[in-house]
């Protein structure tokens, strides 16, 4: 000890204290050696995998107001509290509708032998409105457009309506498969609701996915108050036969659904946050969602996607990475009916969007991701050339702007000006799993996950430590 610090001994070692606490908060920013290790140290861990299992296994379905949805609060807060994140539970109100009775007999039809009815296999769709418990009766209505259905008008009237479009699988097997949901999903969810302007009994609507085992696909309508009818998803085999039969003369069908609509249920957004040393009011989130629909345990949609963002925070807890900016681990709730959540922690931080920096969301499953989406201005694409770089030896390099992503969760953030990103994954199997009994974990890839967290996980640190600004997004009047 020199004479100095022996005549300011406390000075000394607060000094001391002081250039230690900088040299740590200053961390390794986006060095392209420190992106490469936070990739490599994802690669190397199965914590996505053990949070997926255990939200998977120990919890299984987990629908809005369900007690699953409930235990998965509880299980990721208490995950994220053992990593030292600073945690905050975001109430939330959230829609709590169950399933009951789920039944479909084809009853008369054209040739039909004696004693002979054939069952339909089907599941209700969600918020759907409930059949008399004994069920009701009615010839079926066959349509495969909107058109169709709007000419069929004064036929539809008291009658069970199937909208026969099939999910185009083609278009998926060749990278389109978001863009093939879209087109048959409208018919799930505005279907129900025009057949029930027109006076229909009961709505049915082919699955919408590719897989043709016999599996029904549920989902989401936009079915009201005053017009909630019975609404189902058929499977493809059954949609199928029923259009073959109609297309032979009259054909009526007994279907039973006794679901019911309850009070909305007290729920919670988890938030996890990992503060920035020196901007931490700035603020980069990393996110999936919580709820799933009741017929599976919600492995693809979204237990990988939580546990991916869950699993970033774990990967800079490893190797004492403190960022810059405030990178927030965000559990959505109710995503599947309602984006309540979402839509909460938006009027919760509208007047502090400027401080957003950007919002990433995994919820395209767990398939192999290829690089990132993202609605950040053409401009600023070349600013994410060192994150390819880093990406590119486990195959996520490629970088795809786009002007909007419109993603569940993030696309009243995006709206509000925040840049969303999301994984560019191979979802060519992807809808044959989704909202069935068949999205269950043996059909993640592990190596898969591990790719998601890397991924993830080097562009939530890149974001939350990179010099120039990114922009805004700038969505598109609709």
């Amino acid at each position: 000890m020199n004479r100095r610090s022996r005549r300011f001994p406390v000075l000394t070692v607060l000094a001391a204290a002081l250039v230690s606490t900088t040299a740590h908060a200053a961390g390794p920013g986006n060095d392209p050696a420190a992106l490469a290790k936070i990739r490599d140290t994802a690669m190397q861990s199965n914590y996505a995998w053990e949070r997926t299992a255990d939200m998977t296994d120990l919890i299984g379905p987990r629908l809005s107001g369900s007690a699953g949805a409930a235990a998965a609060v509880t299980q990721v807060a208490e995950a994220m509290r053992k990593l030292g994140a600073k945690v905050t539970l975001q109430p939330v109100k959230v829609p709590h509708w169950v399933r009951g009775l789920e039944t479909g007999e084809l009853v008369e039809y054209a040739g039909r032998p004696a004693g002979i009815t054939q069952r339909v296999v089907l599941t209700a769709l969600g918020g759907s409105g409930a059949t008399p418990a004994s069920g009701l009766v009615a010839p079926v209505v066959v349509v495969r457009s909107f058109d169709e259905l709007k000419a069929r008008g004064a036929q539809v009237k008291g009658k069970i309506v199937l909208f026969d479009v099939p999910f185009d699988q083609h278009m998926a097997d060749r990278g389109l498969a978001g863009q093939a949901y879209g087109q048959a999903s409208a018919f799930r969810r505005d279907g129900p609701r025009l057949a029930a302007e027109l006076g229909a009994a009961a709505a049915l609507v082919r699955s919408v996915g590719g897989a043709s085992y016999r599996l029904p696909h549920t989902g989401s309508t936009g079915l009201v108050d005053g017009a909630r009818i019975p609404a189902a998803a058929v499977t493809n085999e059954d949609a199928m036969l029923m259009t073959r039969l109609a297309a032979r003369g009259g054909l009526s069908m007994r279907l039973v659904l006794t679901p019911q609509t309850l009070p909305d249920a007290d729920s919670y957004n988890v938030i996890a946050d990992l503060p920035g040393t020196d901007k931490p009011d700035e603020i980069v989130i990393v996110s999936g969602h919580l709820d799933s629909w009741d017929l599976a345990t919600g492995a693809h949609d979204d237990a990988a996607g939580v546990a991916s963002a869950m699993a970033v925070l774990e990967t800079l807890k490893q190797l004492d990475y403190r960022p810059r900016r405030t990178i927030r681990m965000i559990a959505w709730m109710n995503e599947e009916n309602g984006t309540r959540g979402a839509r909460g922690y938006l009027a919760a931080e509208q007047a502090n969007a400027d401080k957003h920096v950007a919002a990433i969301e995994s919820d395209n499953g767990a398939g192999r991701p290829f690089g990132l989406r993202a609605s950040v201005p053409a401009t600023s694409s070349k600013l994410f050339a060192p994150l390819q770089s880093v990406l590119q030896p486990i195959g996520a390099g490629v970088f795809q702007r786009q002007d909007a992503l419109s993603t569940g969760d993030l696309s009243g953030l995006e709206r509000a000006g925040v840049p969303s990103f999301a994984p560019l994954i191979d979802t060519s199997s992807y809808f044959d799993y989704h909202h069935t009994p068949a999205d269950t974990l043996d059909k993640v890839d592990p190596d898969h996950l591990r790719r998601h967290v890397a991924l993830m996980a080097a562009t939530s640190w890149f974001l939350a430590n990179i010099e120039q600004p990114i922009g805004r997004a700038n969505v598109p009047e609709r």
